[in-house]
């Protein structure tokens, strides 16, 4: 098996989509994605939106609570998903980054928070995907 990629999910409160992100992506992509996530300015508790759409998926939250950056090493991390609406490169120089442009849903209906777990499903699928692939040809 090869390795997983070591992958940080970054948004700004940490309570809904970079939430939503490693849950998604330790409930489909455990197999070449090692997730965690963080806030740059962290809310401190993942709200209920976020727990109700993926408890709908049944993804689990077990394990994940609402952090910040000083509490995770973004240097140790192979690839940083930033979803905070600021460059990446801005906040994570010298680090290997992808902007993700996904709405923050926080304060708004389920139907949002539906919509926004989509999105990023959308992207994380695909991240797998080429994940996976380069997996593959490493492996010829």
């Amino acid at each position: 098996m090869a390795a997983r990629t070591r992958v940080l999910f970054v948004c700004v409160g940490n309570t809904c989509r970079s939430q939503i992100a490693e849950a998604l992506a330790r409930h489909t992509a455990a197999d070449v994605i090692e997730p965690s996530s963080a806030g740059i300015s962290p809310f401190g508790r993942i709200v209920e939106p976020t727990r109700a759409i993926l408890r709908e998926r049944g993804v689990s939250l077990d394990g994940q609570y609402s952090k910040g950056l000083r509490e995770v090493d973004p240097d140790s991390f192979a690839l940083i998903v930033n979803m905070t609406g600021m460059p990446g490169r801005s906040l994570f120089p010298g680090g290997n980054v992808v902007d993700w442009e996904i709405d923050d849903p926080y304060g708004e209906d389920l139907g949002v928070y539906r919509r926004i777990l989509e999105d990023i499903e959308e992207l994380l699928n695909a991240l797998a995907s080429d994940l996976r692939r380069k997996a593959c040809s490493a492996d010829l």
